[in-house]
C-alpha cells in the first residue's frame, strides 16, 4: 500500500553497483530500511545529497508491515538547508548528533513525539545565526526525555553534585565517573532547564565545553548499555574550540 511519511536519513549502505539501502526514521512507521534502485547509476534522477544525513524528507512508499526493506516511490527534500552544508561548525554538530542517534536510536514503533523533536531541532540548527557551541549538548540531555531517562532536576547549594547513575543531583561525593563536582552540575542543572530553541542563550565558560560533553556522553552509557566509542565528538572538540 502507497504510504506518504516524513522520514530523517540515518545511513545509507552500498546494495549492489547501482543501488543502495538508505535507514530513516520515519513519522509514520519508526525506523525503516529503503531500497533505492539505480541510485548509483548515471542515468539515476536522484542525487546523493539526498541521502546525505539527517536530511528532512517527504517520502512516498510501499509499505508492508513487517517487511525488512520497503521500496521507495518517490522521495524529495522537506526542508532545504540553507547553512548547515556551509557552516562547519554547524555541519559538524549534525555529523556528531547523527552519530549518537545511529546508536541510541532504535524505534521500530512510530513515535510522533520523538519525530518533531528530531525534526524542529535540526532545522532550528540550521537556522541559529549565533552563540551555537552548545547547542549539541542541549539537544542530548533534551533527547533524554524520549529515550527514557531523563534527568531530575533538584540542583540546588545542597545537593550540587550529579549522581550519573540514577540521574539526580545529591550531596554524594565519589570518583568522576559516576558523580560530577562544581561546576559540572551547575552546568548540567542549566542544560536541563535548556530547550534546544534556548540553547543560545547559554552562557557557559567555554573552557569546560569538553569535559561537559564527556560528562554528558558517560551519563549515555551508564543509561544505554553497549554504546560503542564515538568517533565525531573528537573532531567536534577540535571544530568549536575557543
Amino acid at each position: 500500500m502507497l504510504q506518504t511519511t516524513r522520514g530523517i536519513v540515518l545511513r545509507t549502505v552500498k546494495y549492489s553497483e547501482s543501488s543502495i539501502i538508505a535507514k530513516i526514521y520515519t513519522e509514520a512507521f519508526g525506523i525503516q530500511s529503503y531500497m533505492v534502485r539505480g541510485f548509483r547509476s548515471k542515468k539515476s534522477n536522484l542525487k546523493q545529497a539526498l541521502f546525505q544525513p539527517l536530511n528532512l524528507l517527504d517520502i512516498v512508499a510501499y509499505h508492508r508491515e513487517n517487511k525488512e526493506i520497503q521500496n521507495l516511490k518517490e522521495i524529495k527534500i522537506a526542508y532545504p538547508f540553507t547553512t548547515i552544508p556551509f557552516d562547519i561548525r554547524k555541519s559538524t554538530q549534525l555529523l556528531f548528533i547523527n552519530e549518537v542517534l545511529y546508536q541510541v536510536m532504535r524505534e521500530e514503533e512510530p513515535n510522533p513525539a520523538l519525530f518533531s523533536f528530531l525534526f524542529e531541532s535540526i532545522i532550528h540548527l540550521d537556522t541559529m545565526k549565533k552563540n551555537i557551541a552548545f547547542f549539541h549538548q542541549v539537544f542530548l540531555i533534551q533527547l533524554t526525555q524520549y529515550l527514557g531517562f531523563f534527568p531530575r532536576n533538584n540542583h540546588t547549594d545542597k545537593t550540587p553534585n550529579f549522581e550519573l547513575t540514577e540521574g539526580i543531583f545529591s550531596a554524594m561525593e565519589g570518583p568522576e565517573s559516576l558523580v560530577t563536582q562544581e561546576p559540572y552540575g551547575r552546568y548540567l542543572a542549566l542544560l536541563i532547564q535548556t530547550s534546544v530553541i534556548d540553547s543560545q542563550q547559554l552562557d557557559i565558560d567555554p573552557r569546560n565545553r569538553h569535559k561537559l560533553l564527556e560528562i554528558i556522553l558517560t551519563f549515555y552509557r551508564h543509561h544505554i548499555p553497549g554504546l560503542k566509542e564515538f568517533k565525531s565528538h573528537r573532531i567536534l572538540q577540535q571544530v568549536l574550540a575557543p
